[in-house]
């Protein structure tokens, strides 16, 4: 087939995520840009994300709970648009659990960290960086410049705490975002650390140039599949029980022919 839509001009670490569990879904999401209905569990993320990126738009020293507080109402407006409400089926009752369940994850919060403590060079800071011929963009929570002057990047996360055996998992997003800070600002985070604020535990592992590197080239590696499948017209499927699980174009794929697992 021809694309009747350009190839995106860039590569984000979840879209490469996408593409390497499943190059169909890439094709669905970011090719043919296919709408994907939210979901609670990511309604949430974004209602907590936003508090978190007010809240740290303030100087250090305003940087309290009650503050943290006052955001709940912009991020209602602000996340809970119509068309998500209707996604997620937000009922008064479904309501009054997200905001429950946000509260606790505030408070959890700073049980963690003191916010008025935090150095950053940014919060919801965009990078885009040309590596290697692939066009790079992402959007990181937090950048944090730490009292040694080393640079750390931090990530908020809403679900479950992570399986520590597939760590390569867990922080492969984060380490695309380090190649993007070398990248673009010429100078590479010593430090990736993941806030799990719903559980008050955070998971740490460093930056190295050896998964720089690895991280660089196999993005390199993807980015020419990519244009070599949109010219061919087409995006493999890959189906399988971890890639299909939680996807939202699995009727699709059946009603082409994919053998989706049940």
């Amino acid at each position: 087939m021809n694309f009747t839509s350009p190839l995106p001009e860039s590569l984000s670490p979840s879209r490469l995520a996408d593409f390497q569990t499943c190059p169909r879904r890439y094709q669905y999401a970011s090719v043919e840009r296919r709408p994907q209905p939210a979901s609670y569990a990511s309604a949430k993320g974004r209602f907590a994300h936003f508090i978190f990126e007010q809240l740290f738009r303030l100087p250090a020293e305003e940087r309290t709970i009650a503050r943290a507080r006052e955001f709940v109402g912009p991020a209602t407006e602000a996340v809970l648009t119509p068309s998500v409400r209707e996604e997620i089926s937000l009922t008064d009752d479904r309501l009054a659990r997200l905001l429950s369940e946000t509260d606790a994850i505030v408070v959890s919060y700073f049980e963690m960290e003191d916010p008025r403590t935090v150095h950053h060079e940014g919060v919801e800071l965009r990078l885009g960086a040309d590596v290697n011929g692939t066009p790079l963009f992402g959007i990181l929570d937090r950048l944090d410049r730490e009292e040694s002057g080393e640079l750390t990047i931090v990530d908020y996360k809403t679900g479950a705490l992570p399986n520590r055996r597939f760590d390569s998992q867990t922080f492969a997003n984060s380490e695309l975002y380090a190649v993007l800070c070398r990248g673009a600002l010429g100078e590479q985070p010593t430090k990736i650390r993941l806030l799990y604020v719903a559980h008050g535990e955070s998971v740490e592992r460093p930056v190295t140039d050896v998964v720089v590197s690895a991280r660089s080239d196999s993005a390199t590696r993807s980015w020419e599949r990519i244009q070599r499948y949109y010219v061919d017209g087409e995006f493999p499927a890959t189906p399988s029980p971890r890639a299909c699980r939680f996807c939202s174009f699995k009727e699709l794929c059946r009603a082409e022919g994919v053998p989706v697992p049940v």
